[in-house]
């Protein structure tokens, strides 16, 4: 799908401060993997047979990967009515986790100085017209430009068989929705600019540097773009649920969205390109952590969404993930890059989202969190709930966070003195001040991890899991996503007495009292 045209005014950009030119992607062939213990292999399957269980399914492929080991099932019939099984090698449309290869590519070429994350998309892609505003490589990646999302047509729009430019012309009219920086508006039309970009400044369509680029390096064997001409048996046939009852999917072809939501490939295609992350053989470790980097509008709300990816953290793990819906598929891919995980999943079936969550954060429990007891908090009331509710994001923030700058690619956020940010997060849980104004307590806390706020809850807790990690060693740090929030707090209080830390690492009486009642115990010194 390259145009020629695509090449008018291209700039040969400098690579931007902070990515080191001896940090060049490299393609080491990954460790010799080998299978999960037999007794997890039966977890995982158990776990996923339990799912499937839930309600009318067609087909269903999962691939997990934690450090050297590896598990890949296979469910079902990928093509119901000729009876053929699902297996390993079936191929399922990607839809959005296309916008992840694409990013991998738009930061090769920023690695190469081919891109300028800064730059104004126009000076890259002449065919999209100039705008009210500039819109920059950096607010595309990140949906922060303003680009509407298929405008008048929804996500099940047909736009016939396109090239580059016809895709790019369905998305040029457009006005933007918003002044880029402003507003998070998820847009596949956005990274289709980007795949022209890629086009432009490479002189390769995008399918073929996706090729060459992505796919190869990462082992993506049986991965391409979606072309249902060149389709062979082993795709996987589309369903949806209407009624309670399994139908065929609506016909689409979504060459229109070519580098938004136009790939395809099979499960152990997409756990490949997971490892290849995981292992920076794609892109730089730096430039990695920048995908991994949620961004934020200008006015410091963050988007918990990188270049490419959508970040979050769950029970103190620092979770990327992409997931793909459109007709045919539902897709997930989840990173846990502190921890040395990915998970693949692809259903035939549409609007599975919620279910291929469900299995992912089992297989997390299952892999990570083992059988320690959580300890339960005791909550009487309102005042209570929104207390325990900013020990869990100290708790859930500060642990993923620090996981994520010391095992995986990241680095803690936040300028301010840590001992005034302990304070400010006992004034925060004050339960007076909560009492006075709930409704204005719980925005303050429910903002207090973002950069408007100089990540406080981030920040805080990550020292907390610093200083857990020293003192009792990180097996013990691995614990807290199954122990929660309260026993984190317990043991870096008890860790802090025995070490007797400075009055402001301690937080205050009041917030400890408030521990002691959510826990209905009294904080002992660790006898660890």
């Amino acid at each position: 799908m390259w145009l020629p045209f695509l090449l008018v005014g291209l700039t040969a950009w400098a690579i931007p401060p902070g990515v080191p030119l001896c940090e060049r992607p490299h393609s080491v062939a990954p460790v010799q993997e080998q299978p999960f213990p037999e007794e997890v292999q039966q977890a995982l399957d158990a776990l996923v047979r339990a799912e499937l269980a839930r309600e009318p399914h067609a087909g269903l492929a999962v691939g997990v990967l934690q450090g050297g080991q590896r598990w890949v099932g296979a469910y079902g019939l990928r093509d119901v009515e000729r009876g053929l099984p699902t297996t390993p090698r079936t191929t399922w449309r990607m839809a959005s986790i296309t916008k992840s290869f694409t990013a991998v590519a738009v930061l090769q070429l920023v690695e190469q100085g081919r891109i300028d994350l800064d730059a104004d998309i126009h000076t890259l892609v002449p065919a999209w017209p100039e705008k009210r505003w500039p819109v920059t490589v950096r607010q595309l990646l990140g949906h922060l430009g303003g680009v509407t999302n298929y405008g008048r047509f929804g996500p099940s729009h047909d736009s016939g068989l396109v090239d580059t430019a016809g895709a790019l012309a369905l998305v040029s009219g457009y006005e933007l929705e918003a002044e880029p920086g402003t507003r998070f508006i998820y847009s596949t039309w956005a990274y289709n600019l980007l795949g022209a970009a890629i086009e432009a400044v490479s002189g390769q369509s995008y399918g073929k540097y996706l090729h060459e680029h992505v796919f190869g390096p990462a082992g993506m064997v049986h991965a391409a773009l979606d072309d249902r001409r060149t389709r062979d048996e082993h795709h996987a046939a589309g369903y949806r649920i209407r009624d309670g009852q399994r139908v065929a999917s609506k016909v689409i072809d979504v060459s229109g969205r070519f580098a938004g939501g136009g790939t395809r490939a099979s499960i152990e295609d997409l756990l490949g390109f997971g490892e290849a992350l995981l292992d920076y053989r794609l892109v730089s470790r730096t430039s990695t952590g920048w995908m991994q980097t949620p961004m934020s509008t200008r006015d410091g709300r963050l988007t918990d969404y990188g270049m490419g990816f959508a970040t979050w953290p769950l029970r103190g793990h620092y979770l990327v993930a992409h997931s793909g819906a459109q007709p045919e598929t539902s897709t997930l891919l989840l990173l846990l890059p502190g921890e040395d995980v990915a998970i693949a999943l692809a259903s035939n079936v549409e609007g599975q989202a919620a279910s291929l969550k469900r299995i992912a954060y089992g297989i997390i429990e299952l892999l990570l969190e083992g059988e320690e007891p959580r300890l339960l908090a005791r909550r009487q009331g309102p005042v209570d709930a929104l207390v325990y509710e900013g020990i869990n994001r100290v708790f859930g923030y500060g642990l993923a966070y620090h996981q994520w700058a010391t095992h995986g690619p990241g680095k803690l956020p936040g300028t301010s003195e840590l001992p005034e940010s302990f304070e400010q997060v006992a004034r925060l849980l004050d339960r007076s001040t909560i009492e006075r104004a709930p409704d204005a307590a719980r925005e303050r806390i429910l903002a207090a991890h973002e950069p408007r706020a100089d990540w406080l809850l981030v920040r805080v807790g990550a020292h907390m899991a610093r200083t857990l990690e020293e003192a009792l060693g990180s097996e013990r740090l691995r614990s807290y996503p199954a122990r929660g929030p309260l026993a984190f707090f317990n043991d870096y209080l008890a860790v802090c007495a025995s070490k007797s830390c400075p009055d402001p690492f301690r937080f205050n009486e009041a917030l400890r009292t408030d521990l002691r009642r959510l826990t209905g115990e009294n904080i002992e010194p660790s006898r660890h």
